[in-house]
């Protein structure tokens, strides 16, 4: 063999060698979910609500000062802890006006905080924010205790209730949050909530409604929403899950955000791994390798019925465990749709800042209700709801 046909073949072997390593390779898929943007929405920074249980204010917080950025103004860090005094304050009243017989807890929803913005106003997070001089992160475990203590002792106190139960209440709350203040200076002007409202945040409560998909009421009706945190029984918008689920995505691409209530107490709800999804295989018929594998890899899910949504909610197996806000859209190498999800729980709670991903399936099974601005409904829908 002359040295030409040795050349050769080192050349030859040397080829065939890269192509059966790059078919090896090309057989391999990466670990972990790919998803491609279809649209992102700007918001604001991931905040912690640590320990409390008032992911509702953080929520609609986050989407108001969303809402802010959507229509030109700056980006501004308001207070949560100003409508959680506020929405105490008017749970107390509630609940003793109930005899006691009536939801009194830290849970609450998105429609809470638009109506102390309406009544009472906002103030920004610099001037509230709800922290004793020693947190760095609010816990309300022990004012919670405080209030329901009492509460429940005033509640109880048939015919002998004294008129200035609301100070005792109020006096908790101060002790805890701090004093609320009348008015301060930003930016060389002086405001109050209510002026810091109008003139600052400058969005409309009444622009904005609630939206749910139960079949137990009318469809293009509005109910009272049968969930223990509703407590100031308001009225839902009741759709079919399809045009509740095109209006979330209407919202998406318009550049509008969605404020979402809904179950995240599934097993395939895992926000340190980052999704949420819905396979077709139950969680209980799962090896072990086969739980894991979920958050490794996209499945084929479940197709979402409306009877399923009736019965998960009548069983009680979706609740209004959690509020979260919607700030966009992407799909999985398969072109399953997720929805870009910013929670409450801080930007270190996992890998990707505090944001989540839920595919359309568990969405469309595990939503309980959205808050969203009216524009973003179709014509043809607010006709049937009379908006």
């Amino acid at each position: 063999m002359n040295k030409n046909s040795r050349k050769a073949i080192i050349v030859i072997s040397f080829l065939l060698f890269n192509v059966a390593l790059n078919s090896l390779f090309a057989q391999e898929k990466p670990k972990g979910y790919i998803f491609e943007k279809i649209n992102e929405v700007k918001t604001t920074s991931v905040k912690s609500q640590a320990q409390t249980g008032t992911c509702w204010s953080y929520a609609a917080t986050s989407f108001i000062e969303t809402e802010m950025l959507r229509v030109g103004k700056d980006s501004m860090n308001i207070s949560e802890a100003f409508f959680i005094y506020q929405n105490y304050l008017l749970k107390a009243e509630k609940y003793v006006r109930m005899h006691g017989n009536y939801s009194f807890s830290c849970g609450g929803q998105a429609h809470d905080v638009m109506n102390v913005l309406k009544l009472f106003g906002a103030l920004p997070e610099d001037i509230y924010s709800g922290l004793n001089e020693e947190e760095i992160l609010p816990d309300h475990s022990d004012m919670d205790d405080m209030l329901k203590a009492a509460i429940s002792s005033i509640a109880k106190k048939d015919g002998t209730i004294k008129p200035n139960w609301k100070e005792a209440i109020d006096g908790i709350l101060k002790a805890y949050l701090g004093q609320k203040p009348a008015s301060f200076d930003l930016k060389n002007k002086k405001y109050n909530p209510k002026t810091f409202s109008t003139d600052v945040v400058g969005i409309n409560p009444d622009d904005y409604v609630e939206l749910t998909s139960y079949s137990h009421h009318p469809f293009y009706s509005k109910f009272v929403l049968e969930i223990p945190d509703n407590w100031s029984s308001w009225e839902y918008y009741n759709l079919p899950i399809d045009e509740l689920m095109f209006i979330i995505e209407n919202s998406l691409k318009k550049g509008y955000s969605v404020c979402w209530d809904g179950d995240v107490s599934e097993k395939e709800f895992k926000h340190k791994k980052t999704v949420a999804v819905l396979p077709l295989l139950n969680w209980d018929d799962r090896s072990t390798e086969q739980k894991e594998s979920i958050f490794e890899y996209p499945e084929s899910e479940k197709k979402v019925t409306q009877q399923m949504r009736q019965d998960c909610f009548n069983n009680y197996s979706t609740t209004d465990d959690h509020l979260m806000h919607f700030v966009g859209m992407v799909k999985d190498e398969k072109g399953t749709i997720y929805y870009y999800v910013k929670n409450s729980w801080g930007i270190k709670s996992n890998s990707i800042g505090g944001f989540l991903y839920m595919s359309d399936s568990f969405v469309r099974l595990k939503t309980v209700a959205i808050l969203v601005h009216k524009d973003v409904i179709p014509a043809d829908i607010k006709k049937k709801l009379n908006l």
